[in-house]
């Protein structure tokens, strides 16, 4: 492990057993020792670039004091025009941030552009609450506007101020009104959310050893078979997922010490977003509770969910959540493709300016054309003994395309990208185009090709939410 990964396992490490002593804390203490303590943080690992993400900061409070109608859409082009300004120091002369900045500024461009949307939403929800002389139905809505303290103090808050995950103001509001934290459950979920990550550490060291990412660089890699190179990119998507499950688990038993995100079940909570219903507990029965709020990763699901969309939902669970509200509905296109082309951009263009980012996520759109295609060709019309067998070939060819798609994000170069994708002769941009042509053959009609992503858009997302509910209850 490099000497910065050391850093950020001892910072999750530490957060823990912290998160515990957060519950014995009345509101306005808890809320100046997790900014005092994330602070702390931030400075001891970003000295001078703490200054980037203070002033992304200031400038979201000046466009939400000065025009709250069209904060969101401001403090969108605000954060993210920084964040290229950020990526760009160098050409001005400035010194390079630390990537302990980097995680930092990705995390609060998140907050920033949430955090303008909730005071966009409270300002309304409030002059219609003037107008129809009732109360607001909404779920989750601010009771007040924060001052620039209340903003400052959510953005350097210490749970998951590098590793998230991202959480609205709102979640962060009710952590610290929390009334009785130590009564909210805790030592239990805690430990069987940190059960695995030894495993999934472990394995992360032990295949990162013997299958290195830098060999596929070397001109040696391009003399194995093709199916050695097909076999290696398994592995390293292997490793790259053993990486993220670790941390994550790690990160969200953080959060589940300090009692953030802890919501009653009956709350139906979403991860990033929250509660999505007003729930009011039955004062003669037991509350269960649960922190679907702060889930960032769902292991199980990611490695055996059947199609590339559906790998999406449970990867980075939080930040997907954001994209969802905030970027997908306003894309300036309507086709459903091309709105899912644009949220890949942005989701690349957050992540950072590597061209391996973009090549990489900006084919995730083909490959969801392509499983539409052929369910809507040849899975609707399988028995179901077929689609049964459909299905498994389905979460196989999946699998490799994320095994695909993630060697560009790890390569980060467009060159070194296209020299491996070259090597195995662009195999899943191959299939992908092939299932989309051959479902064409087969529908032979532009009307059918709508119906079906119009079936993908409505029957695919209610049906399948509604199955993820019942999931999560029976979890």
């Amino acid at each position: 492990m490099s000497p910065d990964e050391l850093v950020y396992l001892g910072i999750l490490a530490a957060s823990i057993p912290i998160g515990f002593l957060f519950r014995y804390l009345s509101p306005p203490v808890k809320q100046g020792a997790a900014l005092l303590l994330g602070l702390s943080i931030t400075i001891a690992t970003c000295q001078v670039h703490a200054l980037h993400s203070l002033v992304t900061v200031l400038g979201t409070w000046i466009i939400i004091k000065s025009s709250w109608r069209s904060a969101p859409a401001l403090s969108l082009a605000w954060t993210f025009l920084y964040l290229l300004f950020f990526r760009l120091v160098t050409w001005f002369g400035l010194p390079p941030p630390t990537p302990f900045a980097n995680a930092i500024q990705l995390l609060l461009t998140l907050k920033m552009v949430s955090l303008a949307n909730e005071v966009q939403s409270f300002h309304l929800e409030k002059k219609q609450e003037v107008s129809s002389f009732s109360k607001s139905p909404v779920v989750g809505g601010l009771s007040q506007e924060p001052s620039l303290y209340d903003m400052i103090a959510y953005s350097y808050c210490y749970v998951g101020i590098m590793t998230g995950p991202f959480f609205r103001f709102q979640t962060y509001v009710d952590w610290l009104r929390q009334p009785s934290s130590l009564d909210l459950p805790g030592w239990v979920p805690c430990m069987l959310r940190l059960r695995l990550v030894p495993v999934y550490g472990a394995l992360f060291l032990t295949a990162n050893v013997y299958f290195p990412l830098a060999y596929v660089r070397t001109e040696e890699f391009l003399e194995h078979h093709f199916f050695f190179r097909l076999f290696y990119m398994t592995v390293v998507f292997f490793v790259f997922r053993m990486r993220f499950y670790a941390a994550w688990c790690g990160a969200e038993a953080g959060c589940i010490s300090a009692g953030l995100g802890c919501y009653p079940e009956g709350a139906l909570s979403k991860p990033g977003g929250g509660p999505t219903v007003n729930y009011s507990p039955d004062p003669e029965s037991p509350v269960v509770y649960d922190f679907k709020t702060i889930q960032n990763i769902d292991p199980y699901n990611t490695d055996f969910c059947v199609k590339v969309r559906h790998g999406m939902r449970y990867w980075n669970m939080t930040v997907q959540w954001w994209l969802h509200h905030y970027i997908y509905p306003n894309s300036p296109f309507k086709a459903y493709a091309l709105k899912a082309g644009w949220t890949m951009f942005i989701s690349a263009y957050w992540h950072g300016l590597h061209a391996g980012y973009y090549l990489s996520f900006l084919t995730i759109p083909l490959c969801i054309a392509a499983e539409s295609a052929m369910e809507a060709s040849v899975r609707a019309k399988l028995g179901p003994r077929g689609q049964s067998a459909f299905d498994w070939v389905h979460w196989f060819l999946k699998m490799r395309a994320y095994d695909y798609m993630c060697m560009g994000f790890v390569l980060l170069k467009a060159s070194d990208t296209v020299h491996y994708w070259t090597s195995i002769y662009f195999i899943i941009h191959i299939i992908a185009l092939a299932c989309i042509l051959f479902g064409r053959l087969m529908k032979g009609g532009k009307g059918e090709r709508k119906k079906s992503e119009k079936e993908e858009k409505i029957e695919g997302e209610k049906k399948e939410v509604k199955q993820e509910d019942v999931r999560e209850k029976t979890e």
